[in-house]
């Protein structure tokens, strides 16, 4: 595919998850790495314009910032162009931040909930009208994905399709009806290698919510392959553009 795809990223410059989200995109995409261009979020999101320069916005995790505590600079702004995007039928795959960003966005209720973190790999459930999404309907009933997570969804917006549940979250991914535009709490562009360091390079963040026993034992068996959820971006992009 020739296709171009704006990356928005909130990350700090001296993350090297920077460079590694881009490379993450770009293999479970299929897409060459020059094909996924990145925007710093840190200064502000792109405008509308800019961004419907490229064939479709991608959005993954965060790092540092979270949407429950408003802490991403030019918070205001940024739910203002996910709420134009949506509003526009862009098209859009966001995961985790990118799906509290956009549940914020429309109304739903974010929280900071460090007793219900998700982070390794978890199983999942699709809900009915999950099972009959275009996209998320070519996953099993049941799939396993990677989550690197303390805030979550406590309340979807109203009109959104709910397509995806876990035990410790009823919310874990919607649609935006007639438009190809989905999100999912879950990191489809990660596998079990890439989850894991993640987890290690974050590792201070979830220190204070977890005792050295937990980290180790979460490194020891929390992780595992999630094949099921490699399909979703590519699919993403053969549904919407052939």
């Amino acid at each position: 595919m020739t296709l171009k795809i704006l990356l928005l990223q909130a990350r700090n410059a001296d993350d090297p998850v920077r460079h590694e989200e881009r490379r993450s995109f770009a293999k479970k995409t299929g897409l060459a790495l020059e094909q996924i261009v990145t925007w710093d979020l840190l200064g502000g999101p792109p405008t509308l314009s800019e961004a419907r320069m490229f064939d479709a916005v991608m959005v993954g995790g965060s790092g540092d910032y979270y949407v429950s505590k408003r802490s991403l600079p030019h918070f205001e702004a940024q739910l203002d162009f996910a709420g134009e995007i949506m509003a526009t039928g862009h098209p859009m795959f966001a995961s985790c931040f990118g799906f509290h960003i956009l549940v914020k966005a429309l109304g739903g209720e974010i929280i900071h909930d460090p007793a219900k973190t998700e982070v390794g790999t978890y199983e999942l459930s699709l809900t009915d009208e999950g099972k009959q999404d275009e996209l998320l309907g070519l996953l099993p009933p049941k799939f396993t994905a990677q989550m690197g997570r303390k805030d979550r969804a406590a309340t979807l917006p109203q009109g959104v399709l709910h397509l995806a549940t876990s035990e410790l979250n009823p919310n874990q991914a919607l649609r935006i009806p007639g438009q190809p535009i989905w999100t999912t709490q879950f990191h489809p562009e990660l596998d079990e290698e890439t989850n894991r360091g993640r987890f290690l390079r974050y590792l201070s963040g979830y220190a204070a919510h977890m005792t050295p026993k937990e980290q180790k034992e979460a490194l020891d068996s929390r992780f595992g392959p999630s094949p099921e959820t490699d399909k979703l971006l590519p699919a993403f992009l053969k549904l919407v553009f052939g």
